[in-house]
């Protein structure tokens, strides 16, 4: 079964997309990069800095978690690995989750992977009042095609309105959602429409459902 929500009314916003939620690449050339941790090691022979009890810093990200990992394959590629207890801030934002792997092409982020049990996310949004949460187990996020997929029993939650799956795919360009479920009884979507003040309770987001 797969349904596909018009965001009209239930829109998402991540903490790694733009507040406007277009979908942009974040460059971070310019910025200075502030890193502080309890220890630093370098493996010559993977090319990787390992940090403990890091906190990492630049322009408006933060992020702390108990290992960090960077690794350089080329003079332009480069991924982040972040583990235990990992928190990372950005604009309006939050994530906590146990693990994060950033790549970077230059100093472009061009990919993320998030993944807990579950990862939260939260984000409020400019010029909105409520605040937007998720849960998922795994969230990808392919920065630069501006797709985000949330597995393992994601749910998003906003103005009380509530989308669970354990497959989302949210198009942010086109602010669409798309959900996937296998039909068994323990993997359907479900959905939770709460109407504003005015409105009907018969009045539920537009949907298009192919089984």
């Amino acid at each position: 079964m797969t349904i596909r929500i018009l965001m009209s009314r239930f829109a998402i916003a991540i903490v790694l997309l733009p507040a406007a939620g277009v979908a942009q690449v974040v460059d971070l050339d310019r910025l200075p990069w502030t890193i502080d941790s309890e220890t630093m090691a370098f493996d010559g022979k993977t090319s990787t800095i390992i940090y403990t009890g890091l906190q990492f810093s630049q322009g408006d990200i933060s992020l702390e978690a108990d290992e960090g990992r960077a690794t350089t394959r080329e003079q332009t590629d480069s991924t982040w690995r972040f583990n235990g207890n990992v928190v990372i801030d950005l604009n309006n934002g939050h994530i906590e989750c146990d693990s994060a792997q950033l790549h970077f092409d230059g100093s472009v982020l061009t990919a993320a992977v998030v993944t807990g049990s579950p990862a939260s996310f939260e984000m409020k949004r400019t010029a909105a009042d409520d605040v937007t949460y998720a849960v998922a187990g795994r969230l990808n996020y392919d920065v630069t095609a501006g797709i985000i997929e949330f597995s393992e029993h994601a749910t998003i939650t906003e103005s009380g309105n509530q989308i669970s799956s354990n497959y989302l795919v949210y198009n942010i360009n086109e602010r669409r959602i798309k959900a996937d479920s296998s039909g068994a009884e323990d993997d359907r979507v479900r959905i939770t429409y709460t109407p504003s003040s005015g409105e009907s309770s018969g009045d539920s987001p537009e949907e298009d459902e192919n089984q």
